[in-house]
């Protein structure tokens, strides 16, 4: 919903040439350009139902629409809630599915993994990007981070490659927890400082089974952590969802897909 602009019925298209098969085009609202994607090209359903409604979202000040068929309501659940989808749906759909959540009736929903779609549609994501905004640290430092997106991971990983950082990562809140728990024991058990293991923990907002607040909470609440600073990176850039991160402890909050303030961010953290 923090997403979700506005759910209006679909203007008409421009088309536009050497686009992707599943961007419709354009259209023009109030005076801003924004592209249109059919998702259910995109997903790859076939159906004889056409498209009604168009969802405007904005993802860090990308703005587009999302053409579907209708929307039926909003669900509101926890992240607790939602569960990681299986392996083999995952491997089969790469990573597009990076949620599922079964309601009262048994009906199973999936979450869609919008950032994906943005990477294959648009070029937010391209690796000179990267490669032009990034210098080398020049320190040996390890970086914590977790993400549900696929796609969000890879450009994490690829940013501090190109830093020559170090970084193990996570799937969601809770894989991360228990990795950085054990962690912490090993550190407790060595009587070495976990923050000689690692130097930031990088986490996003919205992950399933524990998001990004509750994953900070944890952190911030246990003294073994003590020294190492939490850096929230999401597509929720918003001033509240920034103050939301900084209730729970986070030091410092950075937008996705901007790799150059990502590494901006880490190297002050990192020293």
């Amino acid at each position: 919903m923090f997403k979700v602009r506005e759910v209006m019925r679909i203007p008409a298209i421009t088309r536009a040439p050497e686009m992707p098969a599943s961007v419709e085009g354009m259209v023009s609202l109030r005076g801003a350009l924004v592209p249109v994607i059919d998702l259910a090209k995109y997903i790859g359903i076939e159906t004889d139902c056409k498209p009604g409604i168009m969802i405007v979202t904005e993802y860090n000040g990308h703005t587009q629409g999302f053409l579907v068929r209708a929307v039926d309501n909003i669900l509101r659940l926890d992240w607790a809630s939602m569960r990681v989808p299986p392996a083999m749906l995952v491997a089969e759909m790469g990573g597009l599915v990076t949620a599922i959540t079964e309601l009262q009736d048994n009906r199973l929903v999936m979450m869609i993994d919008v950032e994906k779609v943005l990477s294959e549609t648009t070029n937010f994501d391209s690796d000179a990007l990267i490669i032009k905004s990034v210098q080398p640290l020049g320190k040996e430092r390890t970086v914590f981070f977790a993400d549900d997106s696929s796609v969000a991971r890879h450009q994490i990983a690829r940013t501090l490659d190109a830093m020559q950082v170090k970084h193990i990562s996570a799937i969601n809140g809770r894989q991360a927890w228990v990795e950085l728990a054990k962690m912490a024991d090993c550190a407790e058990a060595a009587h070495t400082p976990l923050k000689d293991m690692v130097q930031v923990i990088l986490t996003d907002v919205e992950m399933p089974e524990m998001d990004g607040y509750m994953l900070t909470r944890k952190i911030k609440a246990d003294k073994r952590f003590t020294g190492i600073p939490v850096l929230m990176h999401s597509s929720l850039s918003s001033s509240s969802n920034q103050q939301l991160g900084k209730a729970v402890g986070v030091d410092e909050y950075v937008p996705k897909f901007e790799p150059q303030k990502l590494a901006q961010t880490l190297a002050k953290l990192l020293g």
